[in-house]
């Protein structure tokens, strides 16, 4: 059974920092492309970072130069540093994993193999 877990989430103030961790089971993680996604109240889930099997990265245009996504294969997990956060960074934040996207086709977040359950990140301004 495969398996997502976040953690990291809570309430950081503008400018600070935060990062995220998902820890993957059940699948063999250096096979598949990771993604972080979030979704803000009223709004649909949208691409935040993206990491393929080999390294490759993908940003959204709202965050290139503040978040920085990674993965350790030894530990199966990935990674979301994000910093100088802003107020409208506040979402949930979702991990998931898929087997055969490259990191720009992570970009859509529909029929996505796995995802996790979500961590909260709240931004204070």
């Amino acid at each position: 059974q495969v398996q997502l877990v976040e953690s990291g989430g809570g309430l950081v103030q503008a400018g600070g920092s935060l990062r995220l961790s998902c820890a993957a089971s059940g699948l063999t993680f250096s096979n598949y492309a990771m993604g972080w996604y979030r979704q803000a109240p009223g709004k649909q889930r949208e691409l935040v970072a993206a990491i393929s099997r080999g390294g490759s990265t993908n940003y959204a245009d709202s965050v290139k130069g503040r978040f920085t996504i990674s993965r350790d294969n030894a530990k199966n997990t990935v990674y979301l540093q994000m910093n100088s956060v802003k107020p409208e960074d506040t979402a949930i934040y979702y991990c998931a994993a898929d087997r055969w996207r490259t990191a720009v086709g992570m970009a859509s977040p529909a029929s996505v193999d796995y995802w996790g359950q979500g961590t909260q990140v709240t931004v204070s301004s």
